[in-house]
């Protein structure tokens, strides 16, 4: 068997098509799958999951028989969910910073200098061991920052882009103007 996770709502119901799901029992979608549309959704990490559903539950499926299948969901013709999880605020943080940490070094290799993310992380674990309202405060203050910083590096990235545009522009330009006057030259003009 092949296991994939989904996000459910409250009642273990699918978000879309509202269908009630019992622990433990395979369900057969009878019809043409679809992406998006007609079968059983899930995603093979969590992030993914995520990333369409926002709901209660985490739970873990099975899924077997036909299938399509894109680079970050799936849809399949049977399915059935054997683990779940409610999902919390809590797991919602600590999800963030999992996240984070995943891409905290190519950030620093870029800008070494700006620990803003780094600090963000740092006040989630912190509001995560101690949720004061202090440490919530400072963690939402540094989640800003952070913000800014990723915005500032965005920023960054599309100037370098325009830069790149005009230079390769001015440099077309150039090629032309030499051009015509290498071919005046040889016209004789």
């Amino acid at each position: 068997m092949t296991i994939f996770y989904k996000f459910l709502l409250t009642g273990y119901k699918s978000e879309n098509g509202n269908h009630k799901w019992q622990f433990g029992r395979w369900y057969k979608f009878d019809g043409e799958l679809d992406m998006c549309s007609a079968g059983f959704h899930c995603s093979k990490g969590i992030y993914q999951a995520f990333s369409y559903i926002q709901g209660e539950i985490l739970a873990q499926v099975e899924v077997r028989g036909k299938h399509l299948s894109e680079n970050d969901k799936e849809v399949w013709q049977e399915m059935r969910v054997i683990k779940s999880w409610k999902w919390n605020k809590k797991d919602n943080v600590l999800f963030a910073i999992y996240a984070a940490e995943l891409v905290i070094d190519i950030f620093e290799k870029e800008y070494p200098s700006d620990d803003r993310p780094r600090k963000a992380i740092e006040a989630a674990k912190s509001y995560l061991n101690n949720p004061t309202t202090k440490n919530k405060r400072a963690a939402g203050d540094a989640g800003a920052a952070a913000g800014d910083a990723a915005r500032a590096a965005g920023d960054a990235a599309r100037a370098a882009r325009a830069a790149a545009r005009a230079a390769r522009a001015a440099a077309w330009d150039a090629e032309q103007k030499w051009q015509i006057n290498k071919l005046s030259e040889y016209l004789g003009g």
